[in-house]
C-alpha cells in the first residue's frame, strides 16, 4: 500500500485543529513545523489501520447488497 496522502488542503485544516487542540486542552502553543510533524506522524501511523477498516466496511456493505441481490434476481426453479 503507498503511504496516505493529504491534499496540502486539508493537511493544513489538520495542523490548524492540532494546535488549536494543544493549545486549548494543554495549554501549549504549537509551531505551525510541529503540528504537520504531529500530523505526518499520526498519519503515517494510524492510516494503515484506518485505511485497512474502511476496506473491509465496504467490502461487508457489498456482500451485504451483493447477497441482497441474489434474492431479488434469482427466480425459484419448479424443476
Amino acid at each position: 500500500m503507498k503511504p496516505l496522502s493529504l491534499s496540502p488542503e486539508r493537511r493544513q485544516r489538520l495542523i490548524e485543529q492540532v494546535q488549536t487542540l494543544f493549545a486549548r486542552d494543554f495549554d501549549e502553543t504549537l509551531s505551525p513545523f510541529r503540528a504537520g510533524e504531529i500530523v505526518d506522524r499520526m498519519t503515517a501511523l494510524i492510516g494503515p489501520g484506518v485505511y485497512n477498516q474502511a476496506v473491509e466496511d465496504v467490502r461487508a456493505h457489498l456482500q451485504t447488497r451483493l447477497d441482497d441481490l441474489n434474492g431479488e434476481v434469482f427466480v425459484d426453479d419448479p424443476a
